[in-house]
């Protein structure tokens, strides 16, 4: 039989008891799931062309693996405080691991150092930041100086060799930018030196600046042969200024990051466009964060060779497909 003084002391450990349940409880509920890993998959913006294939990618890699992928991105390309927002998310949320194509080259960084100070494994596609790769940072890249190379030997061949072009959307934010930009220009002194550059203007993700510096560029290069457009925005600057000029079919357009089937095919001035596999991006960084979170070593930097797209061969298998929409392929 129980005196009154047990009463009270049962009591209070069955208190302790419970409460330490509960708090165990409410931290696991921060902890990763280690039964069913989620990746945290945060692009420069979502729902276009470009980035919806890298999406596909990820859900393609996760869906053999018991992965999920939890995918969210800014409404705007330019929308750096959005981005680092949401990686600030993803390390508050302790999620198992962190793909990331950065909107902007140094302001990515405090935020990335927290991710991998958390022991987040992260991988960078697309552009790089300027963080050596280790310790949990893996770059999965688009090959940017082929890229440039490319771009130049297609105008070169547009021009057989002599004319005149300008470059807009050159944005030093974006390092991978800056560096097609570099192999662009040394390509043409070093294999094409008749094709001169007149101009070379500044460019953003905002529409609206993009095609007021492609108007000026017309507008000031009246005998311009040819423009390379160094991101999508800039591409399709281009070609808004050239549908609204007098000389439409006088200017060809070499673009990038632009994987549109209907500008592409259906705009006389745009020649070709230079696409990164951001499909494959997806599927390889989502491939390498589980293969880290297995113990198992992987590289610390991938280059992705770009594709060259133009009329012909856009509707081809092998260019779709590297840029389809169609979720029944996550199958």
């Amino acid at each position: 039989m129980l005196n009154h003084g047990q009463a009270p002391r049962s009591m209070n450990a069955q208190f302790r008891l419970v409460s330490g349940l509960f708090a165990v409880l409410a931290l696991c509920s921060g902890c990763r799931n280690r039964g069913t890993p989620t990746i945290a998959f945060i692009p420069r913006t979502s729902g276009t062309p470009l980035w919806e294939p890298a999406h596909l990618g990820a859900e393609i890699a996760a869906h053999s693996t018991n992965a999920r992928i939890y995918w969210n991105a800014p409404t705007r390309e330019d929308d750096i405080q959005a981005q680092i927002a949401l990686v600030d998310s993803v390390i508050d949320r302790k999620y198992d691991g962190l793909v990331l194509a950065p909107d902007q080259a140094l302001a990515l960084i405090a935020p990335v150092r927290r991710a991998l100070a958390q022991h987040i494994p992260t991988v960078i596609i697309a552009s790089p930041l300027p963080l050596p790769a280790g310790a949990g940072l893996t770059y999965i890249l688009n090959d940017e100086e082929e890229a440039g190379r490319m771009a130049a030997l297609r105008v070169g061949q547009l021009l057989q060799g002599t004319g005149t072009i300008a470059i807009l959307g050159i944005n030093p934010d974006i390092s991978g930018i800056m560096t097609r930009q570099r192999s662009l220009e040394a390509s043409l002194v070093q294999q094409y030196p008749g094709v001169k550059i007149l101009e070379k203007r500044m460019g953003s993700f905002n529409g609206p600046h993009d095609q007021q510096e492609a108007e000026e560029i017309l507008r000031t290069n009246p005998g311009l042969n040819a423009i390379v457009a160094l991101t999508s925005s800039a591409t399709r600057a281009a070609c808004s200024a050239l549908n609204r000029g007098t000389k439409q079919n006088a200017v060809k357009i070499v673009g990038f990051d632009e994987p549109d089937p209907v500008l592409l095919v259906h705009n006389g001035n745009l020649d070709s466009m230079i696409l990164p596999q951001t499909r494959e991006m997806g599927i390889q960084a989502v491939q390498t964060i589980l293969a880290q979170l297995q113990g198992q070593t992987t590289p610390s930097e991938v280059k992705l060779k770009p594709v060259l797209a133009t009329p012909d061969n856009f509707d081809t298998a092998g260019i779709r497909g590297m840029f389809s929409m169609d979720w029944s392929r996550r199958q």
